[in-house]
C-alpha cells in the first residue's frame, strides 16, 4: 500500500475540485472498498479526500418517490420504516449484503462504485484489462465459475458490479444525481450509469472526473411496494451473488399489470431484462408465466466453462422471486 495524503472536505465544491485536478486523487467515506483495493495494490491513490462531513444524507418521500442521500450507510438504509414498507426488495437487497459490521460504515454511494471481485482483477500478479487495458483477460479460459454470462466482451467478462444495491435500483429506474467540481448537478438514470466492457473494460461508469454522486432518487409506483430481492450464493452469509433478482410486481384480480426485474451475479452490470418484463405485462401471474420470463431474460448468455451452471441458476432464482411477490 503507498503512502498518500489525507484531508477532509467540508463543502462539495473543495473535495470535487481535488479529485478533478489530481488524477491521483480519491473520495473516502466509508472506505470498505476502496482501502481493500489500495492494501491489494490494485489501486494507488496519491490523496484521498474524505466526504463525510458533506451534506449528502437523508431518507425521505418526496414527490418523486425515495430520496436516499449518496452518503447514508447502508444498514441505516436496509432498516429505515419507509424502505422496509414500500421499498422491501431495497431493503432485502441491503441487508443480505456484507456483514453488518460493514453495513454500518459502507456508503450508499461507495456501495454503488464498488468494483469487480474477479479473481483476475484482485491479484496484480494476472494481466488484466481493467487494470492494464490491452493486457488481456486470463477469466476467458482461467477459472471463470463466479463470473459474467450476460452482456460479456472479448476483452472482459467480469461482474464489473458483484454487489446487490444496484440489482435493485436498477429494476426500479433510480436516478443518480451527480455533482460536478463547479457546483452544476446532472441527473443520471442508474439504468445509463454503469458501461458495458466492449473494448474498455477499465471505463466502468459515466461519471467524469471529480463528479461525485449526491443522491438516489426511487420513484414511487404499485410494484415497488410488491417487491422482493432473492440472493443465491455459496454459504449463507457475507458472500456475493452467483445469481439474484430483484423483482417487482403489480397484479390485479390475477393478471400482471405491470412488472420490474433486473438479475444480478450473471451481468457485466446489474442486468434489467425488458424483455422479461414484456412477457410478465399482461399476463396471468402463474408458474408458466413466469418460467416464460425466465427464458427470455437469459436467452442472450454466453456462458464459459465453468459458469454454465449460471443460466439455469439465474432463471431458477428468477421463478422463485415472481412467485414469492406474486403470492
Amino acid at each position: 500500500m503507498n503512502n498518500f495524503a489525507y484531508q477532509q472536505a467540508s463543502k462539495a465544491k473543495e473535495a470535487t475540485s481535488v479529485v478533478r485536478d489530481d488524477k491521483q486523487a480519491a473520495y473516502i467515506a466509508g472506505g470498505t472498498t476502496l482501502l481493500d483495493l489500495m492494501k491489494a495494490n490494485i489501486e494507488e491513490h496519491s490523496q484521498l479526500v474524505d466526504i463525510n462531513l458533506l451534506p449528502f444524507k437523508g431518507i425521505e418521500k418526496t414527490n418523486d418517490g425515495l430520496r436516499i442521500g449518496a452518503l447514508e450507510r447502508m444498514s441505516d438504509v436496509g432498516e429505515n420504516p419507509i424502505v422496509l414498507q414500500q421499498y422491501p426488495a431495497i431493503s432485502e437487497s441491503l441487508l443480505l449484503a456484507a456483514s453488518p459490521q460493514l453495513r454500518n460504515m459502507a456508503s450508499m454511494g461507495g456501495n454503488i462504485l464498488q468494483r469487480t471481485r474477479c479473481g483476475y482483477f484482485r491479484d496484480p500478479a494476472f494481466p488484466c484489462n481493467k487494470r492494464v487495458p490491452g493486457s488481456g483477460c486470463p477469466a476467458l479460459q482461467g477459472d471463470n465459475h463466479n463470473l459474467a454470462i450476460l452482456g460479456t466482451s472479448d476483452a472482459c467478462i467480469a461482474t464489473s458490479y458483484p454487489g446487490d444495491l444496484s440489482v435493485a435500483l436498477v429494476a426500479f429506474d433510480a436516478v443518480l444525481t451527480l455533482e460536478n467540481a463547479k457546483g452544476k448537478q446532472r441527473r443520471v438514470p442508474i439504468t445509463e450509469f454503469y458501461l458495458l466492457p466492449g473494448n474498455t473494460p477499465h471505463k466502468e461508469t459515466v461519471l467524469e472526473p471529480g463528479e461525485l454522486i449526491v443522491s438516489i432518487t426511487v420513484p414511487a409506483a404499485a410494484y415497488t411496494q410488491r417487491s422482493t430481492y432473492l440472493k443465491v450464493r455459496e454459504r449463507s452469509s457475507y458472500a456475493y451473488a452467483l445469481a439474484s433478482a430483484a423483482v417487482g410486481l403489480d397484479v390485479q384480480g390475477g393478471n400482471i399489470r405491470a412488472a420490474r426485474v433486473a438479475l444480478g451475479g450473471v451481468g457485466a452490470q446489474p442486468w434489467r431484462s425488458r424483455e422479461a418484463e414484456q412477457v410478465l405485462t399482461g399476463a396471468p401471474a402463474t408458474e408458466a408465466t413466469f418460467r416464460a420470463a425466465a427464458a427470455v431474460a437469459l436467452r442472450g448468455a454466453q456462458p464459459r466453462e465453468h459458469n454454465r451452471f449460471k443460466v439455469e441458476l439465474a432463471q431458477n432464482t428468477l421463478v422463485q422471486a415472481l412467485q414469492k411477490v406474486a403470492g
